[in-house]
């Protein structure tokens, strides 16, 4: 498929949607505007259904409403089940995780330090590493951080959720909110049994697209281009490939433009799978342009992905020796999304505040992970680092290096994120977790990544019962007695 085919299936994809997709809030509607604008008419703004009004059952009432079962959500409601609080998790897939499961992103960074001398995170994060040590199911790549088996996680995130008394809602849609202003009072569901509502006195929004900070009309944000989302999938054979080939290399091979099958040129990383001796897993997908948080570009972000999936499997096939050991094992159940919306929070996090190490008094998080920015208007990718090198590269200009400020004598070793980019502007009872929390464009570079977002989900568990506990709102929550409760519960607080 051509670029300029792809952009058409993109444009006409999200226009079908368009007509029963969820209204903007003041916040995206420039954006979204100026999108609509090159698209075809979606049909008069009076072509409507009148829905007739309905009493909806309440399928419980509970503490705390995780909605979004990512590793981010899970750890969430295990953080606030492990407190005391009543708490439910409602995933729209048939098993939780997110982007390490469904998305099959099987890398976790490192829990240590620039210098791999201090450890910066701890919590639920080390405990499933553990856990899985124990199933065989990791393997550490040192300063690499950890490669896992994401089927075996999934088992393990069910029995965590078990063993702290959480009620699992899978196959369940979040459809609408239900309350006034920034207090929620329940939300609504969609799951085999019927429409129903999940009453709480807390809710979190780890849904990743903030959709229920969104559809609470909560201000939310995107930027002008976001970073593009990869579809990862497992393949078999890759071995017996590079044996037969002298010189192999599947980056170089993809991207090769002597193929006809050629991906655009963009960048291929991979990882073993634990457990699975011939199984890797490979990242080398891009899909530009695409804004997964609406629906008819989502769905086109999807196929497209799938599409470059199966050329890179044609390649092999085609045009080197060994074809009969390549198997493509499995396609993932979702794309893996970088970046759609933010919530506008008390504190928008800046890569300036991330390269520098600032400190906060109501840090949660640490990270190491550098500012990491996939371009959405080129095939480039920029890095700054906390030593304040600076590197741009691309597969086809090559990499330029360079430094964001002079060479200083020492340099940070970490960076840290404050509770305040968890809480949405005007939320009473509604907080954010994992990459939908406020960080501008380099910031979230750095932070969007899972040992980052884990943190932030167990940080909103522990937040939400507390607020339960002191009968106050999210942003009254005191920072301190935060920060013990999370250390308390293994997290490292500095």
């Amino acid at each position: 498929m051509s670029a300029l085919t792809r952009r058409g299936f993109l444009a006409a994809a999200a226009a079908s949607a368009a007509a029963g997709a969820d209204e903007c809030g003041q916040a995206e509607a420039p954006r979204r505007a100026a999108r609509s604008a090159s698209r075809p008419a979606a049909g008069p703004a009076t072509d409507v259904i009148r829905e007739p009004a309905r009493d909806v059952p309440v399928a419980g009432r509970f503490d705390l409403c995780v909605v979004g079962g990512s590793c981010t959500g899970v750890f969430a409601a295990i953080a606030g089940a492990r407190l005391g609080a009543s708490v439910c998790v409602v995933e729209n897939e048939g098993f939780f995780g997110g982007t390490a499961t469904a998305s099959l992103v099987n890398i976790w960074h490192s829990l240590k330090d620039t210098e791999g001398k201090r450890k910066i995170i701890g919590g639920l994060t080390e405990e499933m590493l553990d856990r899985l040590k124990r199933r065989r199911a990791v393997r550490d790549r040192g300063r690499g951080g950890f490669a896992l088996n994401p089927a075996e996680m999934v088992l393990e995130l069910d029995e965590m959720l078990a063993e702290a008394k959480v009620r699992p809602m899978l196959h369940t849609r979040f459809v609408a909110p239900v309350g006034k202003g920034g207090r929620l009072d329940a939300v609504i569901v969609e799951d085999k049994t019927a429409r129903r509502a999940i009453r709480a006195g807390q809710f979190i929004d780890a849904t990743g697209d903030g959709d229920l900070i969104h559809r609470m009309g909560l201000l939310t944000y995107k930027d002008d281009v976001v970073q593009p989302p990869t579809t990862c999938a497992i393949l078999l054979g890759l071995d017996e490939i590079g044996r037969r080939n002298k010189g192999f290399r599947l980056g170089r091979a993809v991207f090769d433009p002597k193929h006809a099958e050629a991906l655009k040129p963009g960048f291929l990383w991979s990882a073993r799978v634990p457990g699975l001796p011939d199984a890797t897993m490979v990242a080398g997908t891009r899909v530009h342009g695409a804004d997964c948080s609406d629906a008819g570009e989502l769905t086109a972000a999807e196929i497209e992905g799938r599409r470059q999936v199966r050329a890179m499997c044609d390649i092999l096939r085609k045009h080197y020796d060994g074809e009969e050991a390549l198997g493509l094992a499995v396609l993932p159940g979702r794309i893996g999304i970088r970046e759609s919306r933010h919530a506008r929070c008390l504190h928008t996090l800046t890569q300036k505040e991330v390269l520098t190490g600032k400190r906060f008094d109501d840090a949660i998080a640490n990270g190491s992970y550098p500012v990491d920015v996939h371009h959405a208007d080129s095939d480039g990718l920029t890095f700054r680092y906390l030593d304040g090198r600076e590197a741009f590269v691309s597969p086809t200009t090559g990499r330029k290096s360079g430094r964001w400020r002079e060479a200083t004598p020492t340099n940070p070793t970490f960076y840290q994120v404050p509770y305040r980019s968890l809480v949405p502007t005007g939320s009473s009872n509604v907080l954010a977790a994992g990459r939908v929390i406020d960080a501008d464009r380099g910031a979230f570079g750095a932070v969007r990544v899972m040992v980052n977002c884990n943190q932030t989900g167990q940080a909103a568990g522990v937040a939400a019962a507390l607020a339960l506990g002191a009968g106050c709102g999210v942003a009254d929550v005191d920072a301190a007695k935060l920060r013990k409760a999370l250390q308390r519960q293994g997290a490292v607080i500095i």
